[in-house]
């Protein structure tokens, strides 16, 4: 298993806690942006950045990503891709996307996208708090201890 980062969204604290987990576990990761990221020295963790454009960094991540890799993102659509092509992914809010709540996660998406365009204001995310990190190291720690334990 591989993990990798949409970056470009991704928050700093989230990154904090997968560089450490990597580094703890000595599982490959790589951050994809479309710009520069600095990234601690280490033999488990890279970054790739792509060009800027609409869904660049998602497409290189779906074209190399394999089956049962984890991707970190909060993109719906790109965790729906993961998901459909057998890997994984994860919010940086620890949830876990799965089969069954991917499409009524996308109908939501879909829907507040429509009342945006539509002049509606539907607000943001509230701001990452304590609780998110601690579910999202948490369901990280899950995914990885399930990886170590399957036959290679």
């Amino acid at each position: 298993m591989k993990i990798w980062v949409d970056a470009d969204a991704c928050p700093g604290v989230i990154k904090d806690i997968l560089f450490r987990a990597a580094e703890r576990t000595g599982t490959q990761m790589t951050l994809v942006a479309n710009h520069f990221l600095r990234v601690p020295p280490s033999r488990c963790i890279s970054f790739l950045q792509v060009t800027t454009g609409l869904d660049v960094a998602d497409n290189e991540i779906v074209n190399r990503l394999q089956e049962n890799d984890l991707v970190i993102t909060s993109d719906i659509p790109l965790a729906a891709e993961v998901i459909e092509k057998g890997g994984q992914a994860l919010s940086p809010r620890g949830e876990l996307f799965t089969e069954e709540n991917i499409k009524p996660r996308l109908n939501i998406r879909d829907f507040l996208d429509t009342m945006r365009s539509s002049g509606e204001f539907t607000g943001g995310p509230p701001p990452l708090n304590q609780t998110d990190r601690r579910e999202f190291a948490n369901q990280l720690d899950k995914i990885l201890a399930r990886h170590s334990r399957q036959p290679a």
